[in-house]
């Protein structure tokens, strides 16, 4: 009786297609397909998923304690950042849920790598047919109906109920690409160079005068195939920066196969505003352009935690790092927005700068879109990092309407924000009551001009708008700070958020007029303070000098 009960017990597991012994536990699911995705049916049980898998991170809540206690100015360790090693002790997975994973990978046959550099992610190969079997899940090709992006994902995906508390997610399954390419809109036709670098001296007091230090380093980060063009960098420092080097340019790093080809044709409109406005504002810094390639699954969000990882392993991380590229929020599963939110808090402990622009949509999300709610913007409601979002005017400045701010559905209201967001909430009252989060973080943090920035692509001059032209100016004020400081032998900002909200607030112009619209309403409108269309405002470079104690 004992040898047939186990023979049925095998031939059910088969039938099953579950390995034995494995009692499997939903771990995520979504509810809806995202907009403008449909299914199309099953994916081929050959086709190989690239899969990655995040291991419960063993001590985060210290690591973020100590994040704030190096990042805060009234902290005694304000500056005091930590090291590489100091980092992964925090973030690495305890040994009992290396063991744990690792046993469950090896009873299924699957020969997994590390991709991180304290040990957290791990990558490995399987057929759909294998990756349904594993996670009892139902890998289907889904389609973008306007772009015809075609990605292969599930609606929900389990593991085994021992593994709980130790494997944290698996990607991508849940989670879809943002289908379209997050470029700055282009303007025709081309205007007068309202923001040649004397306007931003004129509008933010951005010196011109060299940087001196060579430690201090600016990183523009590149993706989907966007190349940034030497010769159109050098034609655009001779029209806009005669006073310095034609020939001054930046250094090249790649990570997943990524590559800068310097044909002409091939020049991206968004790495080349990215390096022409760091190169070009930030006189003198040390600028590197990081071209991730795309030797993963799909989607861009891979890159996203790859740069943050290539960077972690370096001893030296560059002092900032600037992004003009992100998606909305409720494509991506909250387990996988935690992650790369916890990869910003490593490297904002190491003490880099992390900058995103903020969004094109307004209130509608990454690039407007049909909604009824509002749609935050990812990773701008992670509150590691620091959203930039876009001014347009001069005295006053006003918002510009696309630039996307809001409060997030994923991540609740840091305690760094809290008072400036409760004043704002409360001067707004009722307005678009219930379309938003009103305990969410609540982005952009701060804002520059974002509209008719001069670049030159391919030779030719033309004119874009978008926050994408927002992050690399203030980025550029942040590495120019970061040069003063080195020079005087002080620590660079690091995680600029603390530092913002409490003794920078000050420093920065304030922007009362303008919203941003979306979702069938007039959006958020700019007000006294903090508003979640231009942040606490946009920077005095000289008042900023001061708030940094030099």
């Amino acid at each position: 009786m004992v040898t047939t009960g186990l023979l049925i017990a095998s031939l059910f597991a088969l039938a099953l297609g579950k390995p034995m012994g494995r009692n499997l536990q939903v771990h995520e699911a979504r509810e809806d397909v995202p907009d403008g995705f449909s299914l199309q049916g099953a994916a081929s049980p050959d086709t190989t998923l690239k899969l990655r898998l995040a291991l419960v991170q063993s001590d985060f809540a210290g690591l973020e304690e100590r994040l704030y206690d190096v990042s805060t100015p009234s902290s005694a360790n304000y500056g005091n950042h930590l090291s590489k090693a100091e980092v992964e002790q925090y973030i690495a997975p305890k040994p009992e849920s290396v063991d744990a994973v690792n046993a469950w990978l090896t009873e299924n046959g699957i020969s997994a790598k590390t991709i991180s550099p304290a040990g957290d992610w791990m990558a490995f190969e399987v057929p759909v047919s294998k990756a349904n079997e594993l996670f009892d899940a139902d890998f289907s090709v889904y389609t973008h109906e306007q772009t015809g992006l075609e990605v292969i994902r599930t609606m929900s995906y389990s593991i085994p109920a021992d593994l709980q508390g130790h494997l944290d997610l698996v990607h991508p399954t849940i989670t879809f690409p943002n289908p379209y390419s997050h470029l700055p809109v282009v303007s025709s036709p081309v205007k007068a160079a309202r923001h040649a670098h004397e306007n931003f001296t004129a509008i933010y007091g951005i010196p011109t005068t060299r940087a001196t230090e060579s430690s201090n380093k600016l990183a523009v980060s590149g993706f989907i195939e966007q190349f940034a063009n030497q010769a159109d960098l050098k034609t655009f420092l001779t029209k806009f920066r005669p006073d310095i080097s034609s020939s001054t340019t930046f250094t090249l790093q790649t990570l997943d196969d990524g590559e800068n080809p310097q044909n002409p044709s091939e020049a991206g409109v968004e790495a080349n505003l990215d390096i022409q406005y760091t190169v070009g504002l930030a006189t003198g810094v040390p600028t590197i352009f990081i071209s991730v390639g795309e030797d993963f699954q799909d989607g861009d969000l891979e890159g996203f935690l790859d740069i943050i990882n290539f960077l972690l392993a370096e001893d030296t991380p560059p002092q900032v790092l600037t992004t003009s590229y992100g998606q909305n929020e409720n494509t991506i599963s909250r387990n996988l927005a935690n992650q790369l939110c916890n990869a910003y808090a490593q490297l904002g402990a190491r003490g880099t700068s992390i900058l995103f622009a903020s969004g094109d949509g307004g209130v509608s999300g990454s690039q407007s879109s049909s909604c009824r709610n509002f749609v935050p913007t990812f990773p701008s409601g992670c509150p590691f990092m620091t959203s930039v979002g876009a001014t347009q005017g001069v005295n006053p400045e006003t918002a510009a309407d696309f630039s996307s701010g809001g409060f997030s559905n994923y991540f609740g209201q840091p305690s760094y924000q809290q008072s400036a967001v409760s004043s704002y909430l409360t001067a707004l009252g009722s307005t678009n009551k219930g379309k938003f989060n009103t305990s969410g973080r609540g982005f952009p943090d701060v804002a520059t001009q974002g509209v008719n920035f001069e670049i030159v692509v391919d030779g030719r001059q033309e004119a874009v708008d978008g926050t994408s032209c927002a992050s690399p100016t203030f980025a550029s004020v942040i590495a120019l700070l970061n040069d003063r400081l080195a020079a005087a032998g002080k620590s660079p900002l690091g995680f600029l958020n603390p530092f913002l909200y409490s003794t920078g607030a000050s420093a920065l112009n304030d922007v009362t007029s303008g919203s941003n619209p979306g979702c069938s309403t007039n959006g958020f409108p700019a007000k006294a303070g903090w508003d979640p269309v231009t942040g606490l405002g946009t920077p005095n470079f000289a008042k900023l000098l001061t708030a940094v104690g030099l």
